[in-house]
């Protein structure tokens, strides 16, 4: 599968994914007699971890060390779950605070729905008359 490919099966741009890749993100994409990038179903899974941890809000640093501990082996299992745990536990932050918001957007859309009620209840009193 080429970059083009990738990226639009990914939602990503070519630039985001050869950025991805220029910082090692990614590992090393195989290229064609041609020179062109063809990926592997592996390069695929590793580019849908990151477009999805990106979404997230994980930055670049954090998942560049990830990324260099999966390389290191075995040996760093522990530290990569304590990264996923972090961020996951900042992630659940986030989401409480979001829920924060969504409940007092819904307070303030119910309170004007309340007020046009009362303002279309007005303008029908008025054109009665």
């Amino acid at each position: 599968m080429n970059i083009s490919t990738v990226a639009k099966e990914m939602s990503l741009s070519p630039s985001t994914i050869r950025y991805y890749e220029s910082i090692n993100l990614l590992p090393p994409i195989t290229r064609n007699k041609a020179g062109v990038r063809t990926f592997s179903e592996e390069d695929l899974k590793w580019i849908d971890f990151i477009a999805c941890m990106r979404t997230a809000g994980l930055s670049l640093d954090v998942l560049k060390r990830y990324t260099d501990l999966v390389r290191e082996g075995d040996d760093t299992l522990l530290e990569r779950k304590e990264i996923l745990i972090e961020e996951r536990e900042q992630l659940l932050k986030k989401k409480e605070e979001m829920e924060k918001v969504i409940d007092r957007l819904d307070y303030k859309i119910e309170d004007y729905e309340g007020k046009l009620l009362i303002k279309e209840q007005q303008m029908l009193q008025t054109d009665g008359e």
